[in-house]
C-alpha cells in the first residue's frame, strides 16, 4: 500500500491473536511499529515471533484505561520514532450472557473501561499531533452487536457503541485535515479458522484476522484518504 513504508503505526491490543496478525501485515509494508500493552515481556515475544528487527519496533507499556498511561504510551512511541502516523485500536474483551434486568454495574463499568475509555484516551493522545502534521489514520474493530440490539450482550454492546460514537464523531471533527477515523465491523473473529476448517451456517459470517488486517491496510493507505467515518462491514451482512 502506498504511503505505509516507514509510517509509524501504533497498535493497541498487540499481544492478542488478531493484534499479532495485524502487526505482521503492517510490518511487511515497511512500517515501523509501536506495540502497546501492559506487559513488556509479552510485547517482546510478539516482536520476536514476527521477526521484527530491533530498529523497526518498540514497546510502549501502559494501561490505556488511564488517560495518563495513554499519553505516556504515545510519548514512548514519539520518543523512539518521532511521531505517530497510524493508530490501530485492537483492544478486545467481551462479557455477555446476562439480560439487562440482571446486569451487574461493575461488569458494565469494566466493559466501558475496556472499550470506551481506552478509545477516548488514545484518540485524545494522538489526534492533535496528527492534525498538526496534516496526515493520520485511526482505525478500530467495531462490533455488530453495538449496531444491532441483541439479547444478553448489553454490557459489551453498550461499550462498543460508545467506541463507535467516539471514532465516528472524531471523523467528523477532523474532516478535511488529512486525518481519518474508521471502523471495520465484525460479528465474531474467527481466530481458530473454524469457518474454513469446520464450516457451519453459524460461522459462515465470521471474520478472520487476516481479513481484518487486509481491510486495515487499505483504510490506512494514502489511497483511502477520502474514506472517513465509515463502518466497513466484514461479516457478509452489509
Amino acid at each position: 500500500m502506498a504511503g505505509l513504508a516507514d509510517r509509524v503505526v501504533l497498535i493497541t491490543g498487540a499481544t492478542g491473536t488478531t493484534g499479532r496478525i495485524v502487526a505482521g501485515a503492517f510490518a511487511r509494508t515497511g512500517a515501523r511499529l509501536g506495540l502497546v500493552g501492559t506487559n513488556r515481556d509479552r510485547l517482546g515475544e510478539v516482536a520476536r515471533a514476527l521477526g521484527l528487527a530491533d530498529d523497526r519496533w518498540l514497546a510502549a507499556v501502559g494501561d490505556l484505561r488511564q488517560a495518563a498511561d495513554a499519553r505516556s504510551a504515545v510519548g514512548q512511541v514519539v520518543d523512539g520514532f518521532g511521531r505517530v502516523d497510524v493508530v490501530l485500536h485492537l483492544i478486545g474483551g467481551w462479557t455477555g450472557g446476562v439480560a439487562v434486568v440482571d446486569l451487574d454495574p461493575e461488569v458494565v463499568r469494566g466493559m466501558l473501561d475496556q472499550h470506551l475509555w481506552t478509545t477516548l484516551n488514545i484518540v485524545q493522545a494522538v489526534v492533535p499531533a496528527m492534525v498538526a502534521a496534516g496526515w493520520g489514520r485511526i482505525a478500530a474493530v467495531g462490533s455488530r452487536p453495538a449496531l444491532e440490539a441483541a439479547p444478553r450482550v448489553a454490557s459489551y454492546a453498550i461499550a462498543k457503541a460508545a467506541e463507535d460514537t467516539i471514532l465516528r464523531t472524531t471523523a467528523r471533527e477532523v474532516a478535511g485535515t488529512g486525518v481519518t477515523a474508521n471502523l471495520v465491523i465484525v460479528g465474531t473473529i474467527d481466530e481458530a479458522d473454524e469457518r474454513d476448517t469446520a464450516p457451519t451456517p453459524k460461522n459462515a459470517s465470521w471474520t478472520t484476522p487476516e481479513e481484518i488486517a487486509a481491510a486495515l491496510l487499505y483504510l490506512c493507505s494514502d489511497e483511502a484518504g477520502g474514506i472517513n467515518g465509515v463502518r466497513l462491514p466484514l461479516d457478509s451482512r452489509g
